[in-house]
C-alpha cells in the first residue's frame, strides 16, 4: 500500500485553488499524473522547512521546491511525462527555464512590488491567512524577499535603477507570453492532448496573472490578448479542479471586495499601532540605547538573511 502524501501550500481565491505559483504547479501536476495528494492549506510559512512552500510530506520524508516534489512523485510512478520523447523532455526544461528567467520576475513584481497591488490586494489577502501578530510582519518580509530576488537576477549592468529594471522585466514577460502563445497554438496542451510537466509549470505561472483582480494589470491585459493561453488556464481549472471559469458570482465578488477593503483598513491600523509603539519604546528612558541597538540588529539580521529564496 502506497504511503500517504500530504501537500502543504497557500490557499486560493478568485476561482483558483491557490494564489501561489509554486503551489499551483505542484497541485496541477498531481492532478495530471493522478497522484493522490492530501492538500492542507497553511497559514504560516514558517511552519515549513526553511520557509519553503509548497512542502510534501510522505511518512518521514519532507520535500520542498516544485522540481524536487515532482521528481519524488515520478519515483512513486506518478509520471505525467511518460509518453514524451527525449526532444520533448529537453524542450520542457528549456521552457521552464524561460518561465523562471522571463516571466517570474514580472509575476513577483505584480504581486509584491507594485505598490497599489501590494497594498490593496496582496498584503491584506496574505495577512488574513496568517495568525496575529505574524500577519503584521510576514507579508512585508515576503515583499522584501521578492524585491531581493528580482534585483539579484535583473539589477546588474546595464540596468541600475529600479525604474529600468521594472521596464525590462515587463518587456521580457510580454515576450515570454508571446512565445508561449505561439508554441501552444491551437493545441489543448503544449505536447498535444495530454498535460505534462510543462503544462503544470505554465499553468502555475499564468493562472495567478490571469485571475487575480489587481488595480494595476498591465501584464494581465497583455495575457488576455492571447486567447489560447486564457483558454488553456480555463480548461485546466474546469477539467482538473472542477472550478468555473468565472471564479466568483457578481454578488460574491462584491462581498469579497467589501471584506478585502475592511481587512486592508484593519491591517493598516494595526501597522500604525505597531509603529507608534516602536516610537514610544525608542523614546523611553527605561530602555538604554545599547539594548535597543541589539534588538534592531537581531531584527535586521532576520530580515536580510533570506536573499536567495522566496515563498510568496
Amino acid at each position: 500500500m502506497a504511503a500517504a502524501m500530504e501537500l502543504s501550500c497557500w490557499g486560493g481565491d478568485w476561482g483558483l485553488p491557490s494564489l501561489h505559483p509554486e503551489s499551483l504547479t505542484v497541485m496541477a501536476y498531481a492532478k495530471f499524473s493522478g497522484a493522490p495528494l492530501t492538500v492542507n492549506t497553511i497559514n504560516n510559512s514558517w511552519r515549513a522547512p526553511k520557509g519553503d512552500i509548497p512542502v510534501l510530506v510522505s511518512e518521514d520524508i519532507v520535500i520542498s521546491q516544485p522540481a524536487k516534489i515532482l521528481n519524488f512523485l515520478r519515483k512513486q510512478k506518478y509520471n505525467a511525462d511518460y509518453e514524451l520523447s527525449a526532444k520533448q523532455g529537453a524542450d520542457t526544461l528549456a521552457y521552464i527555464a524561460l518561465l523562471e528567467e522571463k516571466l517570474l520576475p514580472a509575476l513577483l513584481h505584480t504581486f509584491w512590488i507594485e505598490a497599489e497591488n501590494y497594498c490593496s490586494v496582496t498584503k491584506p489577502w496574505f495577512a488574513s491567512r496568517i495568525a496575529f501578530p505574524l500577519s503584521l510582519y510576514l507579508p512585508g518580509k515576503m515583499s522584501r524577499e521578492a524585491l531581493n530576488r528580482i534585483l539579484l537576477t535583473k539589477g546588474g549592468p546595464p540596468l541600475y535603477s529600479l525604474t529600468e529594471v521594472e521596464a525590462q522585466i515587463y518587456r521580457d514577460a510580454k515576450e515570454c507570453l508571446n512565445l508561449l502563445s505561439k508554441r501552444l497554438g491551437t493545441s489543448q496542451f503544449f505536447f498535444g492532448d495530454t498535460p505534462t510537466t510543462l503544462d503544470a509549470f505554465v499553468f502555475g505561472f499564468l493562472a495567478p496573472i490571469y485571475k487575480v483582480c489587481f488595480p494595476r494589470v498591465q501584464l494581465q491585459e497583455h495575457l488576455k490578448q492571447l486567447p489560447n493561453l486564457c483558454r488553456f488556464c480555463d480548461d485546466i481549472l474546469t477539467c482538473y479542479f472542477r472550478l468555473t471559469v468565472s471564479g466568483h458570482s457578481p454578488t460574491g465578488q462584491d462581498t469579497a471586495d467589501a471584506n478585502l477593503q475592511k481587512l486592508t483598513q484593519l491591517v493598516n491600523k494595526e501597522s500604525n499601532l505597531i509603529e507608534k509603539m516602536d516610537d514610544n519604546l525608542r523614546k523611553s528612558p527605561q530602555h538604554p540605547p545599547r539594548k535597543l541597538t541589539t534588538l534592531k540588529l537581531a531584527a535586521g539580521g532576520e530580515e536580510s538573511s533570506p536573499l536567495s529564496r522566496l515563498s510568496p
